[in-house]
């Protein structure tokens, strides 16, 4: 599964060496759903990443949301809202609450008692707009939180949050492959923080937040991936939402965007900052809604 430049070969027998710099990268339109974080805050903590009772500013996570979808539109992509729900302050994190892929969805089960309220919302939302098939899991699954698409390929986290038990039953209902990676530091608690998908055949990962055997797995599939540091990380910097040539990424991810920038990607930077209070990025917000036909006319039937 290494990238693919692009570029024919003037031989039908030797294709030519191509810098990772020279690729082409090709936009794709996508369609979001969002939930605005009207109701956010840090009242209990559930990962490594939360203190309780820190000051949130609303105002100020208002402020970054609102950019970040009028980012998704500016490039070109859908951007659907849910509506938030009082007393659940982690909804804005819809992602988690999860995974569509062909217009098939398949809803998530928290772990946390606190969290487990969201998934009932966003499966009703799958259900109410047409959505193939909506099914509720019988294992713990926390969404794309979790479960990140790779072209034809999910690759799918373990460890913190999600049932290994998910994996195979999201293969079954989605009809995708499923590989499953073994998360080892807490502070990377949910795949999508340790990894990002940058095309159908290229990601960006932090290879410490992976057991042995999960960064020999990656290093056999992605031979070409962007290896993030540290300094990028301790900002949710993969954390990230790409349509195959804009990456929009924390602002304060420089290195991790400068890579970008050299491998043909236009890194397009956002101030998400305040989210990182209860562990949260642009991934986190961003549930992307692969297949999707549109929201349901009820009075055409």
């Amino acid at each position: 599964m290494a990238p693919t430049a692009g570029i024919e070969s003037e031989s039908p027998y030797e294709e030519p060496a191509v810098a990772p710099g020279d690729a082409v990268r090709h936009a794709h339109p996508r369609t979001y759903l969002m939930c605005p974080p009207t109701y956010f805050d840090v009242v209990y903590a559930i990962n490594d990443w939360m203190r309780p009772g820190e000051p949130v500013d609303r105002d100020r996570a208002m402020s970054q949301w609102s950019a970040l979808a009028d980012t998704y539109r500016r490039l070109g992509h859908e951007v659907l809202t849910i509506d938030p729900v009082e007393g659940l302050p982690d909804m804005v994190f819809v992602t988690d609450s999860g995974l569509v892929v062909d217009g098939v969805a398949l809803g998530a089960r928290y772990r946390t008692a606190e969290r487990r309220a969201e998934a009932e919302h966003v499966f009703r939302w799958f259900r109410d707009n047409g959505l193939i098939r909506p099914t509720l899991p019988r294992y713990v699954n926390e969404g794309e939180g979790d479960f990140l698409v790779v072209g034809d390929v999910i690759l799918a986290g373990t460890g913190f949050r999600s049932d290994p038990r998910s994996h195979a039953e999201a293969s079954a209902h989605l009809g995708r492959p499923v590989i499953t990676l073994n998360l080892v530091n807490p502070r990377y608690y949910h795949l999508n923080t340790a990894l990002g998908v940058l095309d159908d055949s290229t990601i960006a990962y932090l290879p410490s937040a992976f057991s042995p055997d999960s960064r020999d797995v990656l290093g056999r599939m992605f031979p070409d991936a962007v290896i993030a540091a540290g300094t990028d990380t301790d900002w949710l910097g993969l954390n990230l939402v790409s349509d195959g040539a804009n990456v929009v990424l924390p602002v304060q991810a420089s290195h991790l965007a400068d890579q970008l920038s050299d491998r043909g990607y236009e890194p397009v930077p956002v101030d998400y900052s305040e989210f990182l209070k209860s562990g949260g990025g642009i991934k986190c917000s961003t549930l992307e809604l692969r297949g999707f036909r549109g929201i349901r006319d009820e009075s055409q039937g």
